[in-house]
């Protein structure tokens, strides 16, 4: 099983991430965790992503590319795993869609030829920013969650399209009770494990 877990800070994915991942036994991969771990640790990596992700912007392309690269040749996701927090760009898409068939070895330059799912949670602005504000995060000002959702809608809503487009999309609405949204998933990707 392969899945990425899209949808707008906040939206629940890491959480959703952890309880499918526990379920089915497979390694959740969130790059927002690899991100902060470096920026915790100071780690060169980290420096640099820190600037980007105190603004409110995305790290970059080449940055992430790199971290889940690395990622994804580590023994345990060989089996399945979730990832989260990338692709956020159709440009990430497409290298991680190359990564993929390279390293299962399908060949091809489209995802379709590889067993990826793309899950996005959809949740209302709003709701969004009430979530995010009770995190008490040190970066979830609402000044900044309300830039990370305008580069979100700008720069990560594109993916939806692409997925679709490759009938690799499954949308869930994440605006309900977290236990709700958990069974959806499980039965929408029943098919996949």
């Amino acid at each position: 099983m392969q899945l990425i877990f899209m949808g707008p800070p906040g939206a629940g994915k890491g959480t959703q991430a952890q309880v499918l991942a526990a379920l089915w036994k497979i390694p959740h991969i969130s790059t927002g965790d690899i991100l902060r771990a470096c920026v915790v640790a100071k780690t060169p990596l980290g420096l640099k992503a820190q600037a980007y992700m105190d603004a409110g912007d995305l790290v970059p392309d080449q940055l992430l590319m790199d971290i889940v690269q690395e990622r994804m040749n580590q023994p345990d996701a060989s089996s399945g795993w979730i990832l989260d927090g990338f692709p956020r760009t159709v440009p990430q898409a497409a290298f991680f869609d190359k990564l993929l068939c390279d390293v299962s070895g399908a060949g091809g330059t489209s995802g379709k030829d590889c067993a990826l799912r793309a899950v996005n949670l959809d949740v209302p602005d709003d709701i969004l920013v009430a979530r995010l504000l009770s995190r008490g995060r040190q970066d979830d000002n609402e000044e900044t969650i309300r830039r990370r959702l305008q580069v979100y809608r700008e720069q990560t809503e594109p993916l939806i399209a692409f997925y679709r487009a490759r009938e690799q999309l499954v949308a869930v609405d994440g605006d309900r009770d977290m236990e709700v949204v958990t069974a959806e998933l499980q039965q929408a990707l029943s098919g996949d494990s």
